[in-house]
C-alpha cells in the first residue's frame, strides 16, 4: 500500500462535470485546483494545505483525471504541478486511510486496486503529451515523492525534502514508480541507499546528486517554475512533444533503436510548418511564431 493559484478559467471543470479544486462558492473542499497563471501554461496544485496535501483515494482519482483531460487540452502546452501551502504532497493520508482500515477489513484484490489507483496517477503524468513542471516546495514524502519524480522537470525550494520512508513501517520502497525513476535520476547505488535506509534528502543534496534542476528560495518557486515552463512554451509544440517522448522511449532503448528512433522522428519533426517558420525566422533574425502545425 502506498505510504505516506490563480484564478481558473470560467467554464473549466473537471472530468465528469467535477468543479475544480480548492474550495467552491458552496464551501465545499476541492482538492485538486486548475489554474491559468499565463498562457498556456496549466497550473495544477495540490489543496489540501491543513494535511501537507496528503493524498486520499478520491484525490488520487481526480489528479489523474485532471492530467488525463490536461492532456487532450489544446490550450495546455506545459503543466506546473505544486502544492498550496508549506508543502507539495506527504504522500498517503495515513491517519485517514488507518481509520478506515479499522473500520473494515479489506482483502488481497480490493488492496491491489488500490495501488494500482495510485500507479495510474503516476502513469497519467509520464502519458500526457504536455512536460510536467514539477515546483517542489516542502515536504515530498511517499507518493508525493513519487509524483514529482513522475514529471520531466523538477525544481526545489530551499525548503524541499524528498522522503521514501515505507520501509520504515513495513512496506517496500518501490511504489507508484520510485524504484524505477530514482535510479534513473540518480544512480543505483544512491538510489539504494535512500530507499532502504528511508532517510530524507534535503534540497541541498537533491540539487547535488541530479534528482532537481535547480534550487531557489521558498518566495521564488512558482515564478521560477512558470519561467521554466514558459521557456518551453517558446518551442514548437510538436517538437517539445515529440521531445518528450522520445526521452522516456529512449530510457528503456538499446543504442541502435535509440537512434533509429531519433532518426525518424528528426524526418517527421523536419517536415512540420513549425520547422520551416523557425528556419524563416533564424534567416529573418525575428521570434518564430509557432502554431502547432
Amino acid at each position: 500500500m502506498t505510504s505516506g493559484p490563480g484564478d481558473v478559467e470560467p467554464g473549466d471543470v473537471e472530468p465528469g462535470g467535477r468543479e475544480p479544486g480548492g474550495v467552491g462558492p458552496d464551501g465545499a473542499d476541492r482538492p485538486v485546483v486548475v489554474s491559468w497563471p499565463r498562457p498556456s501554461i496549466a497550473q495544477v496544485t495540490l489543496a489540501r494545505p491543513e494535511r501537507l496535501n496528503a493524498l486520499t483515494f478520491d484525490m488520487v482519482g481526480r489528479l489523474s483525471d485532471t492530467f488525463t483531460q490536461l492532456g487532450a487540452d489544446e490550450r495546455a502546452r506545459v503543466i506546473v504541478l505544486t502544492g498550496a501551502g508549506r508543502a507539495f504532497c506527504a504522500g498517503l493520508d495515513l491517519a485517514g486511510h488507518v481509520q478506515s482500515k479499522m473500520a473494515r477489513s479489506r482483502g488481497p484484490a480490493e488492496r491491489l486496486r488500490g495501488q494500482e489507483r495510485f500507479a495510474a496517477m503516476v502513469r497519467a503524468i509520464r502519458t500526457i503529451p504536455q512536460p510536467v513542471v514539477a515546483a517542489v516546495n516542502g515536504a515530498a514524502a511517499g507518493a508525493g515523492m513519487a509524483l514529482a519524480l513522475a514529471a520531466d522537470v523538477r525544481l526545489a525550494a530551499a525548503s524541499a525534502r524528498f522522503h521514501v520512508a515505507a520501509v520504515k513501517i513495513g512496506l517496500s520502497a518501490g511504489e507508484c514508480g520510485i524504484s524505477y525513476h530514482l535510479p534513473r535520476c540518480v544512480g543505483s547505488s544512491r538510489a539504494f541507499e535512500i530507499m532502504l535506509t528511508g532517510r530524507p534528502v534535503d534540497a541541498a543534496e537533491a540539487d547535488r546528486i541530479g534528482l532537481v534542476s535547480q534550487v531557489v528560495d521558498d518566495a521564488d518557486l512558482l515564478d521560477r517554475a512558470l519561467d521554466t515552463a514558459g521557456a518551453i512554451c517558446a518551442n514548437s509544440p510538436f517538437a517539445v512533444a515529440m521531445t518528450k517522448k522520445i526521452m522516456w522511449a529512449n530510457l528503456e532503448a538499446g543504442f541502435d533503436s535509440a537512434i533509429e528512433l531519433e532518426n525518424r522522428t528528426q524526418i517527421l519533426a523536419s517536415m512540420t510548418a513549425d520547422s520551416a517558420e523557425a528556419m524563416r525566422a533564424f534567416v529573418d533574425k525575428r521570434t518564430p511564431t509557432f502554431t502547432g502545425e
